[in-house]
């Protein structure tokens, strides 16, 4: 008997479902729910965040130039978001150190890899085994003997190297004796920076080069050197061209230990290391900016845009700094990708330490 509710009105039952017709509808759901699944799970699969495993491989970390190349790089946007997963690499300054790592980059299978080599020649080996791998190669800072290589990210040696011994000449009055202390033979900035700094001094036969030779991009060696130099041509030497700043530094402390003031012996270097701003700051050195945040991330920018793909758009902004200077991003596919040099100044000094703090 159907139940009364008020007014007297029956009340209606709802039938419920006979047990098998409930099991259908339940297997019904779950056909729904699968097919759904199934039509979204590539979609989703699509909007996972991809991360991309990147080795850095530097020639040495002792350095300070080296220091800030690599940290810049660590501070590009997607390698502080973890898109990028950054592993840095110390080459300690030897070729087959830096072979072996690429040996362990193809072994694990990375996805790209930043190359600053030690050595013009023997990087072009490391290059060519990780390309036999599908694993792009991106050069920065110095360069490879290689048409196996992405793309290069850096600044071009010879303008540089010209730079400097213009500024040396022009102190010394266009006459005079200078020595040269040049980077790792056959590392590519000393290949290049030599070629630069005698296209410059072969203009002014009134300039001669006393002595010629390696300091390995390092402050303790030029020093040593240059004492020794010192000492050889007592009085002689007008002018020291150091194919880095470190290198010219240690030659101005071998100035300052014989009881010479540095202001009188014109000394320049290249790359813009901290102390380097403050010895122009104190008028006993010339030095040119190389940039190293531009070259890092730069270099990074065009490996990720082999990685994803044409709709990658470059994150760092050194392509809106040098933007005006003729350096564009042309899609991310060009071969080479030359830094413009920067003069260091009383008038910038201060406004590139500060960037350092």
């Amino acid at each position: 008997m159907s139940r009364q509710g008020p007014g007297n009105t029956p009340r209606k039952t709802i039938p419920q479902p006979k047990e098998h017709e409930l099991k259908t509808i339940i297997r019904l759901a779950a056909l729904a729910l699968a097919l759904s699944l199934s039509a979204t799970g590539p979609a989703l699969a699509q909007q996972a965040k991809k991360t991309w495993k990147v080795g850095a491989a530097v020639y040495g970390l002792k350095a300070e130039f080296a220091q800030l190349w690599v940290n810049a790089l660590k501070k590009h946007p997607l390698v502080k978001d973890g898109t990028v997963k950054l592993t840095v690499f110390d080459g300690k300054y030897d070729a087959l150190t830096q072979n072996n790592q690429f040996e362990t980059m193809i072994t694990q299978k990375y996805d790209g890899i930043l190359f600053v080599p030690i050595d013009l020649q023997a990087g072009a080996d490391a290059v060519s085994k990780a390309a036999e791998a599908n694993i792009p190669v991106v050069g920065s800072n110095g360069r490879v003997n290689s048409d196996k290589l992405l793309s290069y990210v850096g600044s071009n040696d010879v303008i540089a190297g010209a730079m400097q011994a213009q500024a040396v000449v022009d102190a010394m009055g266009g006459k005079g004796n200078v020595v040269i202390l040049e980077g790792p033979i056959g590392q590519s900035g000393q290949v290049e920076r030599r070629q630069g700094n005698l296209s410059v001094l072969a203009k002014y036969p009134n300039v001669k080069v006393l002595e010629m030779k390696t300091a390995n991009w390092s402050r303790a060696e030029a020093l040593s050197l240059t004492e020794n130099w010192l000492t050889a041509h007592a009085g002689k030497i007008n002018g020291i061209i150091g194919q880095n700043d470190e290198m010219a530094l240690g030659a101005i402390e071998a100035v300052k230990a014989k009881g010479l003031d540095p202001k009188t012996i014109p000394t320049a270097g290249i790359d813009g290391v901290s102390d380097a701003v403050r010895a122009v700051k104190a008028g006993i050195m010339a030095s040119v900016l190389q940039d190293a945040s531009a070259q890092s991330q730069g270099a990074l920018d065009v490996l990720l845009r082999k990685l994803i793909g044409a709709s990658y758009k470059p994150r760092s902004a050194m392509w809106a700094q040098y933007g005006a200077a003729g350096l564009q991003w042309d899609d991310g596919a060009a071969r080479a990708y030359n830094i413009p040099w920067t003069p260091i100044t009383l008038q910038n000094a201060d406004a590139l330490l500060a960037q350092r703090k």
